[in-house]
């Protein structure tokens, strides 16, 4: 399993690199990348948290672009189902792949003391599950790993439990 998770970062360059594979990738799929889906992936990118998609329509009716949820939701799905975002089921919230153009298995760390998600890439075929499966003849074809706890931030600030 491998991580992108919660240490220091130059964040700039996080979201340019993430915005310029999504573009580059719309290019080569020819998809559109308009401006409130780019918009909408900048806001999932900006904290590292996961946003709901009232969140975002807030956002983006205070920036003009538009105030009814098909708006968020045309977007949200868009960025969903080409791989630029996830949904976390937890929270019924959205955050920016950390592995965009990567065929991955994502699994989700949630800071429950400020909220913020590092993604992992997980295998779902390895460990406890994936033997489970083959020994049942059972075929996996999506998983979901939402994992609560806190981050080393917060546990250095002795977060209650």
């Amino acid at each position: 399993m491998t991580s992108l998770g919660f240490g220091r970062h130059d964040h700039a360059a996080c979201i340019g690199d993430a915005l310029s594979a999504a573009e580059e990738a719309c290019t080569a799929r020819k998809l559109r990348f308009t401006p409130v889906r780019r918009r909408v992936l900048e806001m999932l990118l900006e904290d590292h948290r996961a946003l709901g998609a009232y969140d975002i329509l807030d956002r983006l009716a205070r920036e003009g672009r538009g105030a009814q949820p098909p708006v968020a939701y045309r977007a949200l799905d868009f960025l969903v189902s080409h791989g630029f975002a996830h949904k976390i089921e937890r929270l019924n919230a959205y955050v920016a792949c950390a592995h965009p153009g990567e065929g991955h298995t994502p699994a989700f760390m949630i800071c429950r003391g400020c909220a913020s998600v590092a993604e992992a890439s997980s295998s779902q075929s390895a460990g406890t599950l994936g033997q489970a499966a083959r020994d049942a003849g059972f075929r996996i074809e999506r998983t979901v790993v939402e994992a609560e706890g806190l981050c080393p931030a917060c546990l250095a600030a002795d977060v209650p439990a």
